[in-house]
Parts: structure tokens; sequence; C-alpha cells
């Protein structure tokens, strides 16, 4: 599960902002703990979603475990705010087993971003991985530089 949660295209018209949704600061490109992917996070209406736009890779695009190429995947999905506990609270898809986990992420500062994927409903039993504002460029084909 790690590796895939490491794993981002333009930003598609369903992720778009929605009228009436002020910006959160989990919006924007994020790059994943290991450097190998990055994400676009933004407004599905009103939840956030992730798509993968950029990946390290040799060879052709990643495929997912239905055949389809990983690069504009949407892998964060529904993530609601829990205001009380100022993060939010969604799933995550890993493109090789098929599987979706929950997941809650948080803006630590500008510039890092928390993701916490966890199993049975219970953040106990999960990893957190720390991600960091993206500035670089995305090559064709969701390939990083």
């Amino acid at each position: 599960m790690v590796a895939t949660l490491s794993l981002g295209f333009t930003l598609h018209a369903s992720m778009a902002q929605s009228i009436g949704n002020p910006p959160a600061a989990e919006e924007g490109l994020w790059l994943a703990q290991d450097h190998d992917g990055v994400f676009q996070i933004g407004h599905c209406g009103d939840t956030l979603c992730g798509r993968l736009i950029g990946m390290q890779y040799d060879g052709p695009v990643p495929k997912d475990v239905w055949g389809r190429s990983q690069c504009g995947l949407v892998m964060l999905t529904d993530f609601r705010l829990i205001r009380d506990e100022n993060v939010w609270r969604g799933h995550i898809l890993d493109p090789e087993t098929g599987r979706t986990y929950d997941a809650r992420i948080h803006a630590e500062s500008s510039e890092v971003l928390k993701l916490r994927g966890f199993i049975l409903g219970i953040p106990l039993f999960g990893k957190t991985q720390t991600w960091t504002r993206y500035h670089g460029t995305i090559g064709p084909a969701c390939k990083l530089p």
C-alpha cells in the first residue's frame, strides 16, 4: 500500500473548484513522500478528490489492475471536511490491487500535506506519509523529470 499511496495530468473539469467552495489548503500539486508521484488535489463538488498527474517510471505508462493507464487516474475520492478535527476524510485507491482504503489528509503548512491511509475505519491501523508541495514540471504521459 505504501508504494501506491505515493503514486497524478491536468486538472480535470470534475475537479474544478465549485462555485461557493473556498479553496482548501490541501488543494494543489503534491509530491508523494517517495518522490515517485505527483497528485493534483482539488474540489469535486463539495468534496476533495485527487488524481495522479505525474510519476517516475521507465518503459510504458504503468497500468492499474484493470489495465487502465495510471496517468490521470483519480485515486483520492470523497474527502469531506471533519471540522472538529480539521482534517479531510475519504478514500484512497491502490491501483495495483484495486482495493480502496480509508484515508485522512490535512495540510500541516502551505508546503506540507499529511496523508494517513488505514483499514477497518480505524486510523490506528494505518501509516502516515508526508507529501510536499510540487513546484516542478511534468512531461508528456505523466512523466516526471
